[in-house]
């Protein structure tokens, strides 16, 4: 992987919203350092939230239509530059290089895209504020608590895994299973194929 620190200057001075909570998904409860949401939510974006970068064209794509979706404001020749920007290898956000005729290929399918519709978004349903000071353990163990009185899904699974993968931990099954309180047979029982291939790619980005 690439150990260029990201560099986020030139998205805050131009005032680029990147992370964004749920609009109009309502809390099922709170907690100290969060919300939780019962019937999960898809509203909740939180890009270059950890240390992992863009390793895959499709996970590129996704980003931009994302970051056009939080910045309606943006005209085409704004984002154009914005997306150069994402896409310079030096500036710390993707790993690999990118063509200047797949740049454009991606600003071209991206101004397709109805930007009034979300972009697809995994479902979450326990989100915790960008600043709060609670440990990894407590994270882990809120998440926990909260799966306690519910049935596993994959979206406890996947919050978990981002926990742990924001902390710069392997993410093992056992280790899943011990933070969920939970049988390595349940944690295999509930995880999709997707899920499984998500969980790779954070680990590779370590």
């Amino acid at each position: 992987m690439s150990h260029i620190e990201r560099n986020l200057k030139y998205l805050n001075e131009r005032r680029i919203i990147y992370r964004r909570d749920p609009t109009s998904d309502a809390p099922s409860g709170y907690f100290e350092g969060g919300c939780f949401y019962q019937e999960g939510t898809r509203q909740c974006y939180t890009l270059f939230n950890s240390k992992a970068k863009i390793n895959t064209y499709r996970s590129l794509k996704w980003h931009l239509y994302v970051l056009w979706y939080l910045n309606p404001q943006l005209d085409q020749d704004d984002f154009a530059d914005l997306a150069k920007y994402i896409c310079l290898k030096g500036a710390g956000f993707v790993t690999f290089k990118v063509s200047e005729q797949l740049r454009e290929s991606m600003i071209y399918d991206v101004s397709l895209q109805d930007l009034e519709q979300p972009p697809p978004n995994k479902l979450r349903k326990v989100i915790f504020d960008e600043f709060t000071n609670l440990s990894t353990s407590d994270k882990l163990s809120i998440v926990g608590e909260l799966v306690g009185k519910q049935k596993l899904s994959e979206t406890e699974i996947y919050d978990a895994m981002l926990i742990l993968h924001d902390a710069n931990q392997k993410i093992t099954v056992a280790k899943l299973a011990t933070e969920l309180k939970c049988s390595t047979r349940t944690i295999y029982r509930n995880i999709g194929n997707e899920l499984k291939k998500e969980k790779e790619l954070l680990n590779q980005q370590l």
